[in-house]
């Protein structure tokens, strides 16, 4: 059967074609710094938004149209995976996403649910030798359920830490047997909402606990792929203890497992946090945990998660700077965890979606390569913070000065004389690459 019969494989054509099914900017063989951009982008399809997102939100029930909606939930399963792989193989994407809930439908009993994963995961595991599509990552959606109403991990309730343990294992085993190159956590309700009822303590110590028992098992199953966790500040909960970069960094430590994760970054939630995209990267970059990305932006009028196709390539440009500047994806990628906005109620929507953002990105590549090229923040950067090449700044970097010489030094200072940052320059700069 074929899902999207209106669309023919998607194909780079450049800047002056006029076909709204085609790519502009992104070319996948096309070298940029010595590698195709395919392999510099990595792009992956989200299973959940793509295939399962049916256009709710907080206020509303669902609005798109897909043709396999009408079907028993194996048989809509099954027809998700077919559409799929064809969407993936009609786009280029070489990579897709997914949570276990996303792929088969819950049973009656925890049992039944990994049954029904297994009959799925047969005809994924079909399609992707069929087409040589690869798994980027896969996770446990651990908090749609009503049983996780006081969270997985952190949740006040033991059974369902077992229960959540159980989903972890299985998730894993699915991971590995599609050689999965990663596998995500996502809070997802693990926070709380009043600390009136909370022993966050404890609920952090168990997070931490869930983790390393994870990280046990993988060693147990010989699982070599990438483990992630995916900072996000609220919602659903007031408050997760995944806020952001830094905030997981220090669990991390805490709970000594900062040798075994790297970040999953998503635009939007770099937002929710107050923070903007490039910043947490940078912070995830500078402390050597820089992973992955989901790629997406939020609605700055909006204080909640509205997961829309990234189209800013000012945005774009600045967070591939980042990858780049990281040695780019090594078992990461570019997973478009974003979704068409409920009233784009066609199939072929989801298509100028992805075109949009991967062209979006592709441009940013280029744009982040040359700065990189032409060292235009490098070097304004390193002359900048000159002052610490030579005589006082030197010592200071090389802990070779008191406190009380630093004293009797600025004692002795008759005047300071600052440099201008050159902010607006730096920007005028950035937009003239960008404009290229």
């Amino acid at each position: 059967m074929i899902f999207f019969p209106e669309v023919q494989n998607v194909k780079y054509e450049g800047i002056d074609s006029k076909n709204l099914l085609a790519f502009k900017h992104y070319n996948p063989e096309e070298l940029v710094m010595g590698k195709p951009m395919k392999e510099h982008l990595r792009f992956a399809m989200s299973y959940w938004h793509t295939l399962t997102g049916g256009g709710n939100d907080p206020f509303g029930d669902n609005t798109l149209i897909r043709q396999w909606d009408n079907l028993t939930p194996m048989e809509k399963a099954k027809a998700r995976v077919k559409a799929g792989f064809e969407f993936m193989e009609k786009l280029g994407i070489e990579y897709f996403c997914f949570h276990d809930k996303d792929i088969a439908p819950e049973g009656e009993t925890l049992r039944e649910y990994f049954e029904n994963l297994n009959i799925i995961v047969d005809v994924i595991e079909d399609e992707m030798k069929r087409t040589g599509i690869k798994l980027l990552w896969g996770t446990s959606n651990m908090f749609s359920h009503p049983r996780f109403v006081h969270g997985a991990g952190t949740s006040c309730n033991a059974e369902v830490f077992a229960w959540a343990s159980a989903q972890i294992k299985n998730a894993l085993d699915i991971t590995k047997r599609l050689n999965g190159e990663g596998y995500v956590f996502w809070g997802g309700r693990e926070g709380y909402e009043t600390l009136l009822n909370t022993d966050m303590k404890l609920e952090l110590d168990n997070l931490g606990r869930l983790l390393n028992l994870a990280v046990d098992y993988s060693k147990e199953i010989n699982f070599t792929g990438q483990f992630y966790i995916e900072p996000k500040p609220k919602e659903p909960t007031k408050h997760q203890y995944d806020f952001d970069v830094a905030t997981v960094l220090n669990f991390l430590k805490t709970y000594n497992l900062q040798n075994k994760f790297k970040m999953n970054i998503e635009a939007n939630h770099a937002t929710l946090a107050g923070h903007t995209f490039q910043h947490e990267l940078r912070v995830a970059r500078i402390n050597g945990v820089f992973g992955s990305v989901d790629a997406n932006r939020g609605d700055l009028l909006l204080g909640w998660d509205t997961d829309q196709f990234p189209s800013d390539v000012y945005d774009a440009s600045l967070a591939m700077y980042e990858v780049l500047m990281a040695g780019g994806f090594t078992s990461g990628g570019l997973n478009f965890d974003a979704k068409v906005r409920r009233a784009s109620l066609d199939s072929l929507d989801l298509f100028y979606g992805y075109i949009c953002g991967m062209d979006t990105f592709a441009k940013g590549l280029k744009v982040a390569s040359k700065l990189i090229e032409d060292k235009v923040f490098e070097n304004f950067i390193e002359n900048r913070y000159s002052s610490y090449k030579s005589g006082l700044g030197k010592k200071i970097i090389e802990n070779k000065i008191t406190l009380k010489e630093l004293s009797e030094y600025a004692l002795d200072i008759k005047e300071i004389k600052n440099t201008s940052g050159r902010q607006e320059l730096l920007e005028n700069i950035l937009n003239s690459y960008i404009y290229k």
